[in-house]
């Protein structure tokens, strides 16, 4: 008999839906680019202020994304970027994913 195959390992700081589709946006951005805005995430999310924020801040305490804060025209401006070690933690999360639809 063989063992038990083990599933692959889900990111739970990624899983969740919005910040799964906040780490693909980011993802896929180079590492000169300065990021997504606040607002070009939200828009392509779907999220609330709030929920947006807190989600970001998930992220950003796995260390899978940088925020940086600063003034364009007298106004905060927001911006989010994927880091180094999130680009490899989403790139894990997804082949864990499609090794669990393969498996279907």
């Amino acid at each position: 008999m063989s063992a038990k195959a083990t599933a692959p390992a889900l990111d739970a700081a990624i899983h969740a839906p919005v910040r799964l589709q906040i780490m693909a946006a980011l993802a896929v951005l180079a590492e000169h680019s300065p990021g997504y805005g606040f607002a070009d995430l939200k828009r392509l999310t779907g999220a609330t202020d709030g929920n947006l924020g807190a989600h970001l801040t998930t992220l950003e305490a796995a260390g899978y994304v940088a925020i940086s804060k600063a003034f364009e025209n007298k106004r905060p401006k927001t911006t989010a970027k994927a880091t180094a070690l999130g680009r490899k933690a989403y790139r894990a999360h997804v082949a864990a994913l499609r090794a669990i639809i393969g498996g279907a």
